[in-house]
């Protein structure tokens, strides 16, 4: 069997434009490593409480830093687009929100309310 030089194999990004929902789909998987590198954040803040004041004081400077904070904001991110995503899902489990037009507005509300949801919690944390 031969194939042509110039064709692919099979469709593939350089083939297809990027939609919205293969955008999201991509965000949502992106967010989901993201959100574990945050609960390995989370496990050597916990540990550094148990070993004492002196590792506590270091890890939270480090966490104080501007490279620290902007991780800390895209966790933040991270979890509520994950979190709306989730419930956008489940509604779709449900049956829901099937028709393409749902889709596209169910996913800007959706990203709309991770950026409204992590600008509240930014500034109702001080």
């Amino acid at each position: 069997m031969k194939v042509a030089a110039n064709r692919p194999l099979s469709p593939h990004l350089q083939v297809y434009r990027p939609q919205l929902t293969s955008v999201l789909s991509i965000g949502h998987r992106a967010t989901g490593i993201i959100l574990c590198f945050g609960a390995l954040a989370l496990s050597v803040w916990l540990i550094s409480l148990a070993l004492g004041e002196p590792a506590f004081d270091a890890y939270t400077g480090l966490l104080n830093t501007s490279i620290g904070k902007v991780f800390m904001l895209g966790w933040l991110f991270s979890f509520f687009y994950h979190l709306c995503n989730g419930v956008r899902h489940l509604c779709w489990d449900a049956g829901y929100g099937y028709g393409i037009a749902q889709v596209y507005r169910s996913g800007w509300m959706m990203v709309l309310a991770a950026f409204g949801m992590t600008i509240i919690a930014l500034f109702s944390a001080g």
